[in-house]
């Protein structure tokens, strides 16, 4: 989980089989009128469908302007692409904050250099404090 540079590395996730199904179900389901294509709206309630959440204006124009130019919405191939791109940075979020509550002993919201020291002396026993200073700066 942790690269030699001491960050978080982004893993990327093979997408579940019946995860892109429900994916290519949702697709459709906002498809109505079997256009072959989301409109801006259609796409906003496929994410709230999928994600739980409307989004924002600046998420959907964002989305709109990365698709093909001469489309008048976004296809199954790119919508399944941003869905995948999505997910991949749920997952990695959900994993940075899992290591920090496990870091983050007394549940303060931040990490003291005692807590990292701490949970380097488990997970990394050998490390030396100096490599432990350094990561934590």
């Amino acid at each position: 989980m942790f690269s030699a540079l001491g960050g978080v590395r982004r893993r990327t996730a093979e997408t579940d089989p019946s995860e892109h199904r429900k994916w290519v179900e949702v697709f459709k389901a906002c498809d109505e009128d079997n256009k072959g294509y989301l409109s801006r709206e259609d796409f906003k309630v496929a994410v709230v469908m999928l994600f739980g959440y409307k989004p924002s204006k600046i998420e959907a124009d964002s989305v709109m302007s990365s698709i093909n130019e001469h489309t008048s919405g976004v296809s199954l191939g790119d919508f399944l692409n941003v869905v995948r791109r999505k997910k991949e940075t749920q997952l990695y979020w959900s994993e940075i904050r899992h290591v920090f509550t496990a870091f983050d002993r007394h549940y303060r919201g931040y990490l003291t250099l005692e807590d990292f020291k701490k949970a380097f002396k488990q997970v990394a026993p050998k490390l030396s404090e100096r490599i432990v200073l350094e990561v934590f700066r």
